[in-house]
C-alpha cells in the first residue's frame, strides 16, 4: 500500500509540475525543413480582412487588418510574419496587446493568456510604404511593387508580409476579405469575387472575398486602370480578366482558348476547385507569372502571343499548387512539375499525340543537358527552389509514371490525389503512396530514381535514355 501511495503522489507531482508552467510561447516557425523560421506556431489563422486605404501616387497606404484565428495551444505570446510600417495600435480580443519586433518576426503578446481551442481576434492599424524583396527561394522582386500607372502584390513564397500580418506559411491557409480604397481613376483587382463597389465621387472601396481556403503567397492585389473582359466557364464559373487600359482586345485574342482549357482540365483532374477564376495582366514586363489563387499574375509579355503554354500551366496550379497545397517548400515540384506536365496534357489534347511525344523528346533532351548541373526535382536548393530540374524533370518524372502503371491508373490518380486533398496540404510521400495503391506496385526504386538521384533515369517506353538515345 505504501509503494501505491508513493507512485501516487509522484504522478500527481508531476502533474502539478505539468499544470504550473502555464501558457507558453507558440514557435516563430512552422519548422519547414528548408525555411524553418516561415509561418509560426500556436495558433491557426482562420480569416483575414485586410483594409487598405492606398495612395498609388504616393505608394502608401494606412491599414487595419482583422485576424480570426484559434489557439492550438495554451498561448503565452504567438508570434506574427510582418516587416516594416509603423504599428498604430494592436489589440487581442479588443484589449491592447503588447509587441515587439525582431526582423520579419512580430511578437504579439495578449493581455491575457489565450487558451488552446479558444477563437481570438488580432486587429492591427498601421501606416507607412510597403515594400517588394529578393527572397532567398526565387532572384525575382516580390511583396509590394510598383511600376508606372500601377501596383502589384506577388507573394512567392515570402510578400504578403511586406503588406500585412500573416502567419507566413501554405500549412495555415485562410480565408480573406479585402477592401482596397484608392483614388479614381484606380481600380482593384483580387483573389475571389467582387461583392461591393463603393465610390464617393473622391475614392473608391473595392471588396473582394476569397472564399475558399488560401495560402498567403497565393494572395495579390492589383492596382491600375483596367479594361475588365468578363466570360463565363464551366457549370457558370464566373470568369474575370483585367488587362491594362486600352489592351483588352489583345487580352482577349492571347486567352480566347482560356475557356477551353478549363473544361479540359475539369474533364481530367475533376472540377475546378474555387469560385471564380480569371487574370490580371500588370502594365509592365514581369518576367514572370504567378498562380495567384483564381486570379493569375502575368506581365504585359504575355500579350505578345503565343502564351498557351504558359496559360495552360498557370491554370493547371489552381488544382496542383493552390487546392492542393504544399506541406513544406522542399516539394515544389509537386506544383512546378504537375503545372508543367498539365501544360503538356493540354498539347496532347489540342494538337495530338505526337506533338506531345516530341515535346516529351525535348523535355527529355534538355534535362539530359543540365541534369548534372542541378538537384533533382525532390530536393532543389533552398537558393534556387524553382530551378528547371524542378519543372522539367518533375514534368518528366509524371510521364515515366504515367507510362509505368498505363494511363487508366495514371489518369485516376491525377482525379484522385486532386480530390483527397483539396483546400489541404500535401507531401510528395502522400502523392507516392497513392500511386503505389491506384497502381498496385511497390513504387520506391522509381520515385528515388526520379526524384532525389542525380542521373536521370531513362524512360524505355520511349526509348529515351540518358545515354543518349
Amino acid at each position: 500500500m505504501r509503494r501505491m501511495m508513493v507512485l501516487l503522489a509522484a504522478v500527481l507531482a508531476f502533474a502539478g509540475a505539468a499544470g504550473a508552467q502555464g501558457p507558453q510561447p507558440g514557435a516563430p516557425g512552422l519548422g519547414d525543413p528548408y525555411y524553418p523560421d516561415l509561418g509560426n506556431g500556436g495558433y491557426d489563422a482562420l480569416h483575414y480582412t485586410l483594409d487598405l486605404n492606398v495612395n498609388p501616387d504616393e505608394n502608401t497606404l494606412d491599414a487595419t487588418v482583422t485576424i480570426d484565428a484559434q489557439a492550438t495551444q495554451d498561448l503565452s505570446t504567438f508570434n506574427l510574419d510582418f516587416s516594416g510600417f509603423t504599428i498604430r495600435a494592436l489589440t487581442v480580443n479588443g484589449a491592447p496587446a503588447d509587441y515587439r519586433r525582431s526582423g520579419r518576426e512580430l511578437t504579439v503578446i495578449p493581455a491575457e493568456p489565450l487558451l488552446n481551442g479558444e477563437a481570438f481576434v488580432v486587429e492591427m492599424v498601421y501606416s507607412g510604404t510597403p515594400q517588394a524583396l529578393v527572397p532567398q527561394a526565387v532572384p525575382l522582386l516580390m511583396g509590394w511593387n510598383t511600376y508606372e500607372g500601377g501596383i502589384y502584390l506577388a507573394g512567392e513564397p515570402v510578400g504578403a508580409s511586406e503588406v500585412y500580418p500573416v502567419n507566413e506559411h501554405p500549412l495555415d491557409k485562410a480565408t480573406y476579405t479585402i477592401r482596397v480604397t484608392v483614388p479614381p481613376p484606380y481600380e482593384v483587382a483580387a483573389n475571389g469575387l467582387l461583392i461591393e463597389t463603393d465610390d464617393d465621387g473622391d475614392s473608391r472601396t473595392y471588396v473582394w472575398e476569397a472564399s475558399d481556403p488560401t495560402a498567403s503567397y497565393l494572395v495579390t492585389i492589383n492596382i491600375a486602370d483596367f479594361d475588365v473582359v468578363k466570360e463565363e466557364g464551366p457549370d457558370g464559373l464566373p470568369i474575370r480578366n483585367f488587362y491594362p487600359a486600352g489592351r483588352g482586345a489583345e487580352g482577349v485574342t492571347v486567352f480566347a482558348r482560356q475557356v477551353d482549357m478549363l473544361e479540359y482540365y475539369s474533364s481530367v483532374f475533376g472540377p475546378y476547385p474555387f469560385e471564380a477564376y480569371g487574370v490580371v495582366v500588370a502594365g509592365t514586363e514581369l518576367g514572370f507569372a504567378l498562380e495567384t489563387q483564381t486570379l493569375v499574375q502575368y506581365g504585359s509579355d504575355v500579350l505578345r502571343g503565343n502564351s498557351d503554354e504558359v496559360i495552360a500551366h498557370e491554370l493547371a496550379h489552381q488544382w496542383f499548387g493552390n487546392s492542393v497545397a504544399l506541406a513544406s517548400w522542399q516539394d515544389i515540384w509537386l506544383n512546378e512539375g504537375f503545372a508543367t506536365y498539365a501544360s503538356g496534357l493540354w498539347r496532347e489534347h489540342a494538337h495530338g499525340r505526337e506533338a506531345f511525344d516530341a515535346w516529351i523528346g525535348d523535355l527529355y533532351a534538355y534535362t539530359r543537358r543540365v541534369a548534372q548541373f542541378q538537384e533533382p526535382p525532390g530536393r532543389p536548393s533552398p537558393d534556387d527552389l524553382f530551378s528547371l530540374n524542378v519543372y522539367y524533370r518533375g514534368a518528366l518524372t509524371l510521364h515515366a509514371l504515367r507510362e509505368r502503371i498505363g494511363d487508366a491508373a495514371f489518369f485516376t490518380l491525377l482525379r484522385t490525389y486532386a480530390d483527397t486533398y483539396r483546400n489541404g496540404n500535401a507531401r510528395t510521400e502522400d502523392f507516392i503512396a497513392l500511386a503505389e495503391e491506384i497502381g498496385r506496385q511497390n513504387l520506391d526504386a522509381f520515385f528515388d530514381a526520379w526524384l532525389y538521384q542525380r542521373p536521370l533515369p531513362d524512360i524505355p517506353e520511349m526509348g529515351l535514355s540518358a545515354g543518349g538515345a
